[in-house]
């Protein structure tokens, strides 16, 4: 380890306890830490390294690991994937960013075509252990190509796994997990969850990632496929997943309100999928509404409702309804309020699962 970065990890352990943090500061604590243990990581993309991203997530990385391990790439998002494809095949463990979400589609012939397929076309010889950061999804004001929610892509495509993070905490633990993963990793980063803030006990994070047999410094891997019940509850189910968790959390505890005890599941990792947790608590509450900001055609949300219906049938009292964006492209910025999941349209989804007061 470089004095830099012994300087830079005895500053970052000299305070314990919980201390105020951006989502944003968590995903780029968990970059740093990972480079910090794991001399195999290497960040790139555009505008990464000097400009730190254009939401300054990379911020810093460049000064602190040096611009071989932190370096930006021309506008080139197929030549990203291409690029950071090989690094993984040759034993390094490649963090790309893609800027915004619709800026990744021309990569998406290398992803789903070779990233994704890589293992299983070499009868597991070769394992593909590429991060691929994607900031989406709306709230931000944006404008089309700056606010896709292309979740069902990846999704769809099978040997990707593919994260959203809907908390500060789960920002760096599950970055982290990723970057240890030996499998591609799709990371959706929620925009709009950027700025947001929790207190985070850094230090009890960081010892959940304890050198020990895995990768990048992680000790186990305790979020990969492990869904969470965000707020406990007993009348109905949403279930949510990346930037609109906090929404469903709003909804229900504007539902307290009016007298319902309403669960939140977030999702976490779209796939690998948590059906145990999920169908527990629809099975306990026997009404569910899923909400995501995606087009409800096709989409995830179709299938959670699939799997849900499909395993909880005996269960429901009504059926499982969706809350999600329209089937159009995403809106002008003063029109996306009506576009996007909000607390009334899931108070009035939850009014329509057939109660019987």
């Amino acid at each position: 380890m470089s004095t830099v970065a012994e300087a830079a990890q005895a500053r970052a352990t000299a305070t314990a306890g919980p201390e105020a943090l951006t989502f944003a500061k968590a995903l780029t604590t968990a970059m740093a830490d990972a480079l910090r243990t794991d001399a195999n990581v290497v960040v790139f993309g555009e505008d990464v390294g000097t400009l730190g991203g254009v939401f300054r997530i990379t911020d810093g990385l460049q000064k602190e690991f040096g611009a071989e391990r932190c370096f930006d790439t021309p506008l080139a998002e197929s030549g990203i994937a291409g690029m950071a494809l090989g690094m993984a095949m040759n034993g390094l463990r490649p963090v790309i960013e893609m800027q915004f979400d619709a800026f990744a589609y021309p990569a998406f012939e290398q992803i789903a075509s070779h990233i994704a397929k890589m293992h299983n076309r070499t009868r597991g010889a070769v394992r593909l252990p590429l991060v691929i950061r994607i900031p989406y999804a709306g709230g931000i004001g944006g404008v089309e190509h700056h606010c896709d929610s292309s979740e069902a892509y990846y999704a769809h495509t099978p040997g990707l796994k593919v994260f959203a993070p809907a908390t500060v905490p789960d920002a760096y633990r599950m970055l982290r997990e990723a970057i240890a993963s030996d499998d591609p990793v799709v990371f959706l980063e929620p925009k709009k969850l950027y700025w947001s803030k929790d207190l985070v006990d850094l230090e009890a994070l960081r010892a959940e990632f304890a050198a020990g047999p895995g990768h990048g410094g992680a000790r186990r891997l305790s979020v990969d496929g492990a869904a969470v019940v965000a707020r406990a509850g007993t009348d109905a189910t949403l279930i949510a997943y990346g930037p609109s968790v906090p929404t469903a959390l709003a909804a229900a505890e504007a539902a307290a309100a009016e007298g319902r005890s309403v669960e939140v599941i977030d999702v976490r990792t779209i796939v690998p999928f948590d059906d145990e947790t999920v169908c527990a608590s629809v099975r306990k509450t026997g009404r569910a509404v899923v909400v995501a900001e995606a087009a409800g055609f096709a989409s995830v949300a179709s299938e959670i409702v699939a799997r849900v219906q499909e395993r909880c049938f005996h269960s429901l009292a009504a059926p499982v309804r969706r809350v999600t964006g329209f089937d159009i492209p995403f809106p002008p910025p003063k029109l996306e309020h009506y576009y996007l999941p909000s607390v009334d349209r899931i108070l009035d989804a939850l009014d329509d699962l057939q109660w019987e007061d």
